[in-house]
């Protein structure tokens, strides 16, 4: 575990050495990420032998402590983000080569501490280590929104600190101190802390604090940050979207709902009824907003706040099935959204094309690029064989039986508008006449560093259709007491 959250910072160090040996510098990148990933295997096969080892480093104030623990939840999103580091990282390579990016080694060094960061919240033992490392990573990812240093770069990257900082002193901090003031601690503890020290009353208050506060979970009306960051070069933004931030949220949103509140608290009080309507209603509302977007990117970015979305609402029905499939879909989704992001950016670094209008005819220059987005793109509908049809099954199965059938409905209309902003993409690439025929015959694919890495995610999107049943059994435990 102590590897696991060094190991990237020591990169970060190592990066910054090797800065004006660019070849040196992105191998430093390479192998920092690939001993992140073999360190977090290693705590994954304890974890899954029934293991929850502890690391306490140090004490700040009373009831306030530095401590670490692995268990199902955290692993799978450690698992997730130290995986797609590599991938991220070679497809980096690629990209920021392709496009001649400045301050390549800025980029990587603050990659790597972000990814420390997000370590940290995955493998946090209490509240007050969580909102430490989720601090630490938005100010180490402000850079990386700000990289291109111009007015727009700047202008996005001060909306995005500002919301990110902002929810957390009006909304996570009280939410923080207000729980610790109820419970005497903010240890995570199956079944939740609060269960008897809170009322309904109060249970649905705190958890509004916690839902705004927590604000990379993009809970509408605190969701423009997100589209603002994607002013962001392309390797960030699938960071954003599929590596660490939003992820970061919406893990976030369920250690709370499973280790603060307590399921079954949350269902006994019907506290987080309000929740529910509300992450109804932004899936929604994010998926008609994603359909008024020409820019690729953009649209992209609304889709991102429709799915982080279905999370939120698994753990707001907080039934066992509903907690599985929100947690499912944080996998799903990871690979689902990085795979068009990747192609979002192989597109711009191949043509510098960055509307979907402007698309007509790319697949038969791009097809691997296009076909990748295809199959990513079903996966985010959530068709069968790809793994994303799984994750809404169970969060769907989970409202049924929290009594909320409406919420099927919804997942059903969601779906389908995911269909009405992703499909016509397709549409545009494979079967409309280019505009420009000699235009499009001239692109050609971009570097091979950008397409194996998003042919391979596309790939992961099918193989994740497969592994249901390992996910359920390896994520039961955050439903019971072990």
């Amino acid at each position: 575990m102590i590897a696991a959250l060094l190991i990237p910072l020591v990169g970060a160090v190592l990066i910054v050495l090797t800065g004006r040996q660019p070849n040196l510098r992105e191998t430093v990148t390479l192998v920092t990420a690939l001993l992140m990933f073999a360190s977090v295997t290693q705590i994954v096969a304890g974890v899954i032998d029934g293991g929850r080892p502890e690391v306490f480093a140090l004490d700040v104030a009373p009831g306030l402590s530095l401590a670490f623990q692995a268990e199902p939840l955290g692993m799978l999103f450690a698992l997730i983000a130290s995986f797609l580091w590599i991938v991220n990282s070679i497809y980096s390579i690629g990209y920021m080569r392709g496009n001649r990016e400045p301050r390549q080694t800025q980029f990587y060094v603050a990659f790597a501490v972000a990814l420390a960061a997000t370590m940290g919240i995955a493998l946090s033992a209490n509240l007050f280590t969580l909102f430490i490392f989720y601090e630490v990573l938005t100010l180490s990812t402000y850079p990386l929104v700000a990289h291109h240093a111009d007015a727009k770069a700047r202008s996005g990257a001060r909306t995005y600190l500002m919301i990110l900082i902002g929810t957390s002193i009006v909304f996570f901090i009280p939410a923080l101190l207000w729980t610790l003031a109820l419970a005497g601690t903010l240890d995570f503890k199956p079944g939740g802390i609060l269960v008897g020290a809170a009322t309904a009353q109060t249970t649905g208050l705190l958890l509004a604090l916690f839902a705004f506060g927590i604000g990379k979970a993009a809970v509408m009306p605190f969701h423009r940050w997100l589209p603002s960051a994607m002013v962001a070069p392309t390797p960030v933004s699938a960071l954003l979207h599929a590596v660490a931030v939003v992820k970061a949220g919406v893990f976030s949103i369920l250690k709370v709902v499973v280790y603060i509140f307590g399921p079954e608290h949350l269902l006994a009080t019907g506290a987080s009824e309000w929740l529910v309507y509300l992450a109804t209603f932004s899936l929604l509302a994010a998926s008609v907003v994603a359909l008024t977007k020409d820019n690729l990117k953009a649209r992209l970015a609304y889709s991102t706040v429709s799915q982080l979305s279905y999370i939120v609402l698994g753990a707001a029905i907080a039934t066992p099935l509903a907690l599985v499939g929100a947690a499912m879909h944080v996998a799903t989704h990871a690979f689902g959204k990085i795979t068009l992001f990747f192609v979002a950016g192989a597109i711009h670094t191949a043509t510098h094309k960055t509307e979907v209008s402007q698309l007509n005819g790319i697949g038969r220059a791009m097809p691997f690029t296009m076909a990748a987005f295809f199959i990513g793109a079903l996966s985010i509908i959530g068709l069968p064989p790809l793994g994303g049809a799984w994750s809404k099954l169970y969060i769907a199965l989970g409202g049924m039986d929290g009594d909320y059938g409406f919420v099927v409905a919804a997942l059903m209309i969601s779906s389908v508008l995911n269909v009405a902003y992703l499909m016509p993409i397709v549409v545009r690439a494979f079967f409309t006449p280019p505009d420009d025929g000699v235009e499009v015959t001239s692109i050609k694919e971009a570097p091979w560093l950008c397409v194996i890495p998003l042919c391979f995610t596309a790939l992961a999107c099918g193989v994740l259709f497969f592994l249901p049943d390992r996910l359920e059994v390896f994520l039961g435990g955050i439903m019971g007491g072990n």
